[in-house]
């Protein structure tokens, strides 16, 4: 295991400081040139990929489908080669080549220290979305799973502080960190929220289907007052596009559990009509569906 970690560690590296000094045409060029690959390779992640998308587009061909498991690999793909060199973007450009609807949601709680759960899913390209908040002055705080190589994890966390974002550790103690931040700083939370982590996940009506998400972003919201929005990103020619959505009303003296159960299947719902529109900005490869080979955490 040493010894992957090692090559893991050894490769994402070489790569990061390729990239980052690569004119930038032939560095995209070069990461759609891996999403070809990692098309005819099929791995499980992309056969991850093809499942996700036909839940999404159940009605589609066979071909079609084919087409959007390539444009999804792309999209995930240009998402690595613009994290790899967001940290070396200055902060015009970070503004100049992001375009947002309804960013007023997002600011109106930050400014009023009331505080707010952004809960996005895996579309687009949301640290290049955190980029921009924090070039305008916001305070970005958000999680990260714990990946091996533990190295190649430090050097993440401090790619993203780089941009100005405070990224906390997700393990046992994050979420009365997140409490903290939101009830005695009223700052801005970030969540992924398409994917569940750990053992309480909730299980919500997605595309026709069962699937998976966490309870976070809306037990953050019961347990603090501060508002709860969801955003997706999406890819454009020339950046990303930030669509907001207006304040979850929750009702706090409804029973807690049945509420995180309600407002959980609201943020779903929000996911899935961002996701109908543009589904293949949306690059999930990992299981959230809940089918005959799903397993649960132990």
């Amino acid at each position: 295991m040493r010894v992957i970690n090692w090559i893991t560690y050894v490769l994402y590296s070489a790569l990061w400081k390729l990239v980052r000094y690569l004119p930038e045409g032939i560095a995209y060029k070069v990461f759609e040139s891996l999403a070809g690959i990692s098309y005819r390779r099929n791995g499980k992640r992309v056969q991850r990929l093809r499942i996700n998308y036909r839940h999404v587009a159940p009605d589609v061909s066979a071909v079609e489908l084919e087409e959007m498991v390539k444009d999804g690999l792309r999209s995930a793909m240009r998402y690595w080669c613009d994290t790899f060199r967001i940290s070396d973007w200055s902060s015009e450009r970070i503004l100049n080549s992001t375009q947002t609807h309804n960013e007023d949601f997002l600011f109106e709680p930050v400014i009023s220290t009331r505080g707010v759960i952004v809960a996005v899913p895996h579309a687009g390209n949301w640290d290049h979305a955190g980029a921009y908040f924090c070039a305008k002055g916001a305070r970005v705080n958000t999680v990260a799973e714990h990946l091996k190589p533990e190295k190649l994890f430090r050097k993440f966390l401090a790619h993203r502080e780089r941009m100005g974002m405070h990224v906390l550790d997700l393990d046992a103690g994050v979420v009365n960190e997140l409490e903290k931040i939101l009830k005695d700083r009223g700052e801005l939370v970030a969540l992924v929220s398409d994917r569940d982590l750990s053992k309480s996940g909730i299980d919500v009506h997605f595309f026709g289907a069962t699937a998976r998400m966490p309870a976070g972003p809306a037990r953050l919201a019961y347990d603090t007052g501060a508002d709860l929005i969801t955003a997706f990103v999406a890819y454009r020619s020339q950046g990303i596009e930030v669509f907001f959505t207006p304040p979850i009303a929750l009702d706090r003296a409804a029973e807690k559990s049945r509420e995180i159960a309600r407002v959980t299947q609201v943020i779903a719902a929000r996911f899935e009509d961002a996701i109908r529109k543009d589904p293949t900005s949306w690059h999930m490869q990992q299981r959230i569906f809940i089918d005959e080979e799903f397993v649960e955490r132990s």
